[in-house]
């Protein structure tokens, strides 16, 4: 068995998926109708939407099979993300990277597979429709083609989903998307014992940007800043947009003294990026901060609260 590679943007491609809400939610008709549709007119046992997730394959929607998910090593769903157009495996038995995986040798028996990466907006692709056979055969053109329409109405589907969890401009969680996620790493700071530390971002003078240069210039100060937060965060930390020219963090297990050092960093690649980027105006920020203690019964929505009293101190100051 041979495992597959891990693309260079996988932990941008994760936080994308993760801003979907979508891992381990409840089973929805629209996405149960197609995997119906699939194994209905290719005569096959098993078909699959699924979900390539860090460590596991998930499946958002099943037809002919119990297994809700498998590890991610050595499926072939992995694989399929990996490529641009369908991935077609004849006969499992004989092909070196699955003939000795698990789901070959053993329950379900799988011998053929055809699975077609799902992309959203950003390009990346959070994972297939697929068919699964336990008997070696093949996908002619006029198939392939009618299956390629079928994938395109699963992306259209998880594209509903990302129009409400993501921010269109800046490609990260928006307030919908970050309020789900932020609640669900809360819980785990809680059960683990670890501090949470909810950061608060508004940009200064970015009307100004606006009113000189344009809403296009505007909506690039935007991005750049959203891709600093991608650059200068942990993998496991949530950011967003939640408003116009507003952006929040929240950061698990994270203390006081570490906050400071982050802003700090963060500060430093702002003004490299203004140094480099020479386009007329400097982007600049004001933040403020709140650290939540497992004790501590404030809700996410008194956490950014707090944090924003302390960012508009700031933001006077230095007026």
């Amino acid at each position: 068995m041979i495992d597959a590679h891990i693309s260079l943007d996988e932990s941008h491609r994760l936080e994308t998926l993760r801003a979907l809400r979508i891992l381990d939610s409840e089973p929805e008709e629209r996405f149960d109708r197609l995997t119906r549709m699939a194994a209905r007119i290719f005569s096959v046992p098993i078909s699959l939407v699924s979900l390539v997730d860090k460590d596991r394959l998930w499946c958002k929607s099943a037809q002919g099979i119990d297994i809700i998910e498998i590890p991610r090593c050595g499926s072939m769903c992995g694989q399929a993300i990996l490529q641009d157009e369908l991935f077609l495996v004849p006969d499992a038995h004989e092909d070196e990277r699955f003939k000795n995986s698990p789901i070959v040798i053993n329950n379900p028996y799988l011998r053929f597979y055809a699975g077609f990466p799902l992309k959203v907006s950003n390009g990346h692709k959070m994972g297939t429709l697929c068919i699964i056979d336990k008997k070696p055969r093949s996908l002619d053109f006029e198939d392939q083609a009618l299956f390629k329409d079928l994938a395109l109405m699963a992306e259209q589907e998880i594209a509903t989903v990302q129009l409400s969890t993501l921010d269109e401009l800046t490609q990260i969680s928006n307030r919908r998307g970050f309020l789900s996620l932020a609640l669900h790493s809360l819980n785990l700071c809680r059960r683990n014992n670890q501090v949470a530390s909810l950061i608060l971002f508004d940009l200064d003078d970015f009307k100004p940007i606006n009113d000189r240069f344009g809403h296009a210039e505007g909506n690039q100060a935007l991005i750049a800043f959203a891709n600093i937060l991608k650059q200068e965060f942990r993998d496991s930390d949530i950011f967003a947009r939640i408003g116009g020219d507003e952006f929040v963090a929240l950061l698990n297990g994270t203390e006081e003294n570490q906050i400071r050092e982050i802003l700090s960093r963060f500060s430093t690649a702002l003004e490299n990026y203004n140094a480099q980027a020479g386009r007329g105006y400097n982007i600049q920020y004001s933040a403020g901060y709140t650290i939540k203690h497992p004790d501590d019964q404030s809700s996410l929505e008194q956490m950014i609260e707090s944090a924003d009293v302390q960012m508009y101190r700031q933001k006077s100051s230095r007026k």
